[in-house]
């Protein structure tokens, strides 16, 4: 398929994007958090929540650590129109945590008869699409107000390159995506941002908050093109650990998450209510997880999830994820290991 010159590409990506285009969202890394819905920001109390709630660190065990891999895509009209591919390694010991995130945030972002066509061609259409390459280092601390109160914050280093990839229109939104991933080039930068969290516990009761990318760092695109930038983003959650009532691994976990604020990303607005629900079984040997969410902003994207752990070994597990929708939902998988004690 004919590639357009990089100066025809440079002048698209001006013309179709007014603003920062936004990318990135909640619901992006964690094995548990995933099968669950996204309903963790008062659950989280492994290492993922140097993600999702870094206060949550306070009430986990001594270590934990994990390594994981996902794939996500956000479909429009039963087409893809975005894909997300995080690594995430992340490792607590309260009141301390260490993570690094890899991501390749890919979107869809236009497209429209734009050029004249070469002589014999018939369409001159095209296909804008957007990908960050984002590196995104953390520290978080965390301290007890008094007692059943934290608060955390994990403070990150971020290194991220925009690119944009521009081709003739005769590819499917599935080959347009894999254009974006297979893009190079662009300005690599870097920046500091923060996020903030509280959690308060009482008895089994568990209610979280946390504000995401305080300061809405933001990435320039190559060669003048609009940049990204990753949003504000503000949720609270509340969750009733049936464990710490009945001092067994077998009860369940049920939570619910709610955005404060809706937020731009790639594909469209989002502001999400999540709900989930977990349990451990056989002494902590399996747990299972499942969930969903429902986006009230936008394209109002519904998503079912679940999730399944197994200890290969005492305080060793394997874990895994699966999200599934509609024509106009997400869809994707992940797997993790975690080392737990």
């Amino acid at each position: 398929m004919r590639r357009l010159s990089p100066s025809v590409s440079v002048l698209l990506c001006v013309l179709a994007w007014p603003g920062a285009a936004r990318a990135q969202t909640i619901e992006t890394v964690g094995e548990r958090a995933m099968g669950m819905g996204g309903a963790f920001v008062a659950v989280a109390d492994d290492s993922s929540g140097t993600w999702w709630n870094p206060a949550a660190l306070a009430a986990g065990p001594f270590v934990d650590a994990s390594v994981g891999w996902s794939r996500t895509e956000f479909r429009r009209d039963g087409e893809p129109r975005g894909r997300t591919t995080p690594v995430a390694v992340s490792l607590s010991t309260p009141p301390f945590g260490v993570s690094y995130y890899r991501f390749r945030i890919t979107n869809i972002q236009s497209s429209g008869p734009t050029v004249t066509p070469p002589e014999g061609r018939e369409d001159g259409r095209v296909g804008v699409v957007q990908s960050l390459r984002l590196h995104d280092l953390g520290v978080t601390l965390l301290r007890t107000i008094f007692t059943g109160v934290h608060v955390g914050t994990t403070l990150k280093f971020l290194r991220g390159r925009v690119e944009h990839t521009t081709s003739d229109l005769g590819l499917t939104p599935e080959a347009l995506l894999e254009l974006g991933d297979d893009a190079s080039g662009g300005r690599s930068e870097g920046q500091f941002d923060a996020d903030l969290g509280v959690l308060a516990v009482a008895g089994p009761w568990r209610v979280g908050g946390i504000v995401r990318n305080l300061r809405a760092a933001e990435f320039a695109g190559e060669a003048g093109g609009d940049g990204i930038r990753l949003p504000r983003q503000a949720r609270i959650g509340v969750a009733f650990d049936g464990a710490a009532r009945r001092g067994s691994g077998a009860a369940w976990t049920v939570s619910a998450d709610v955005d404060v604020a809706s937020y731009a990303t790639g594909t469209g607005d989002r502001r999400v209510i999540a709900a989930g629900a977990e349990r451990w079984l056989f002494g902590k040997r399996i747990g299972v997880r499942g969930g969903g969410r429902f986006n009230q902003v936008g394209h109002k994207e519904r998503s079912a999830t679940g999730g399944v752990s197994a200890a290969i070994r005492p305080g060793m597990f394997v874990e895994a994820h699966a999200v599934a929708g509609g024509s106009d939902d997400e869809r994707g998988w992940g797997v993790a290991a975690r080392f737990s004690f």
